[in-house]
């Protein structure tokens, strides 16, 4: 393998994915999520380690203990969200331990930029009484990597390293290293990895006192560290919080820099506050650390100066503690709002049309089809999270029965379906409401940046794999109504979605055709606009496709955009946009 033993800089997820290299992982599975995709994609260039994208975060993490069980480093990630998903195997994970090191990536979106909570996982270390390891840039995302298989090798224990959006997207120098492959024997130990509640009941005393082992070992551990500086303050403070801290003050004050974010020391702690007057927490999101500080019975700042939600900044770091924040630069035209919007050409965009002129209530998922919820469609009533809107749409349709029977359908990605729809779907067969499922089948995982699944017959790799036939999936579940329609076609999806409506069981209608953006798709030419029949009257403006504006009163295309699916002109009731001469 090139490039070993070299500086680079490197994203804080490729810096992840080089340290799972050199620490000799040979098995990785994980399901995309912003802001901690790239971790995946990034090892997955490494033809020493099997990669795969699984359905879902808890099989990924199932996959990886089995892997970890074999005598094989494994990992898995997934975004906050996502270790909600996984959450029951991590619980019982800290029970069994492990055999060779198991870590497990998370990455939080402090600012949501692209999830629909603000959760800080820091919480779920603690209740699964595992440790978190918390780089702040690439280098130590690298060798935190590292050292967080050494843990779990040394501890017996799963361990969680905790990226954030700042630290997984953000650039800085790595030095990289060789790799190395640790492989250890798997032995049959029915006590250890068999947890009915005869053998869990001795596993939880193990578990409390490797707690007690990892506060000893994180009060010396160089995973934690003190810069003594200035020490009218000192600050505690970790991950890209320590960035800010460092840039706003330098060593005009000391900082306690917590690599280890679970467990929590406890004398290093108290020895760092008695060599400051006052002590201050700069954390992120929830207050874990200071709510540890106060419970030590020290006086600290910490949330009564810092919000509980939002990024932070340097900004902000020095506004809060009173010093001069730098003037910055305004643009003095007013510039318009640039609301997020579904792709020109998006499949998914004729089938939100339909259900809005049908005034359907529309139950929606997770997935870049939940910008159907905004103007003009404002199709989507709900998002709650992966795979809701099928389990959701069946308790709304048993408690208002016919008349919401009618009207009210789910929509769900292909992708998300796979991820965990399929159970929501059984609940609708099984206990009968008459509720009508869309699968928006666009052949890809879209919103993450086009990962395969398991309905699209690739591989992480793009080699053929396994492939999943939806139709047959739903019927074998028990639905006789399984139909298939083109989304670009508008009638053909009115007269869909009216019949599956109106008939007296429950149904599933794939809406299906390829994203856009796929490289393999065929665009038409685009569409041009004939002025002399344009009235003005902005009926294709309806559908919110980006390629579409208005001009001297005139329906305008943007051929850079246009990718001729021609649903707009369906909606135009004067013949007025054409399709236009494809390029040689």
């Amino acid at each position: 393998m090139e490039n070993q033993n070299r500086k680079e800089l490197m994203l804080g997820n490729k810096a992840v994915a080089r340290g799972l290299y050199e620490a000799g992982v040979c098995f990785i599975s994980s399901y995309p999520g912003t802001p901690s995709t790239e971790i995946t994609e990034e090892a997955a260039k490494y033809d020493e380690i099997y990669c795969e994208w699984a359905p879902n975060e808890k099989v990924a993490m199932e996959a990886a203990f089995g892997a970890s069980l074999a005598g094989r480093r494994s990992f898995c990630a997934q975004k906050h969200v996502g270790l909600n998903v996984a959450a029951d195997p991590l619980f019982t994970m800290s029970y069994t331990g492990v055999n060779a090191g198991l870590v497990i990536g998370v990455a939080d979106d402090a600012g949501m930029h692209s999830s629909q909570n603000e959760q800080d996982s820091r919480h779920h270390a603690i209740a699964a009484k595992v440790p978190m390891l918390e780089p702040s840039d690439s280098a130590e995302a690298l060798e935190f990597t590292k050292k967080a298989f050494e843990i779990s090798e040394q501890f017996d224990t799963p361990v969680l390293l905790k990226m954030c959006t700042r630290v997984a997207h953000s650039q800085s120098l790595t030095e990289t290293g060789e790799r190395t492959v640790p492989i250890k024997e798997y032995e049959k130990n029915i006590a250890k990895y068999v947890m009915m509640p005869g053998n869990a009941i001795k596993r939880h005393p193990i578990v409390e006192q490797r707690t007690r082992d990892l506060i000893a070992f994180a009060e010396t551990s160089d995973l934690n560290r003190v810069e003594m500086g200035g020490t009218d303050l000192g600050i505690i403070t970790s991950s890209t919080s320590y960035q800010y801290v460092k840039e706003v003050f330098g060593d005009s004050v000391s900082v306690l820099k917590l690599g280890i974010a679970n467990p929590l020391p406890e004398k290093l702690i108290k020895d760092f506050a008695a060599k400051v007057s006052k002590l201050a927490v700069v954390e992120e999101l929830d207050p874990i650390i200071e709510n540890h500080v106060k419970a030590l019975g020290l006086e600290v700042s910490g949330k009564d100066l810092f919000p509980l939600e939002g990024e932070f900044s340097q900004n902000l770091v020095a506004e809060k503690f009173g010093k001069e924040v730098p003037a910055g630069k305004s643009v003095d035209a007013q510039i318009p709002p640039r609301p997020p919007v579904m792709c020109a050409g998006c499949p998914h965009r004729g089938m939100f049309y339909t259900l809005k002129q049908n005034k359907c209530t529309v139950l929606g998922d997770i997935g870049c089809y939940t910008l159907g919820a905004v103007a003009p469609l404002g199709a989507i009533e709900t998002t709650l999270c992966m795979g809701a809107s099928i389990g959701a749409v069946h308790g709304f349709n048993k408690m208002l029965g016919k008349e919401s029977e009618k009207k009210t359908v789910a929509v769900i990605g292909d992708s998300t379906f796979m991820h965990s729809g399929m159970t929501g779907l059984a609940n609708v067969a099984y206990n009968q409401s008459n509720s009508t499922v869309i699968i928006l089948d666009n052949s890809i995982t879209g919103m993450t940046g086009h990962q395969q699944n398991p309905t699209t017959g690739y591989n992480i790799k793009g080699d053929p794999a396994g492939k999943i036939d939806l139709e047959a999936l739903c019927r074998a579940m028990g639905f006789n109504r399984v139909r298939v329609t083109d989304p670009y076609d508008l009638a053909q999806c009115d007269k869909v979605v009216k019949e599956e409506l109106a008939a007296d069981e429950p149904s599933v209608i794939i809406s299906r055709r390829p994203c856009a953006l796929l490289k393999y798709v065929k665009h038409k030419a685009p569409l041009i606009t004939d002025s002399a029949k344009c009235v003005g009257c902005k009926s294709c403006m309806r559908i919110g496709c980006p390629a579409i504006s208005m001009k001297n009163g005139k329906a305008a295309i943007d051929t850079t955009l246009c990718v001729g699916c021609g649903v707009c002109s369906q909606l135009c009731h004067f013949d007025a946009l054409k399709p236009g001469e494809k390029e040689a």
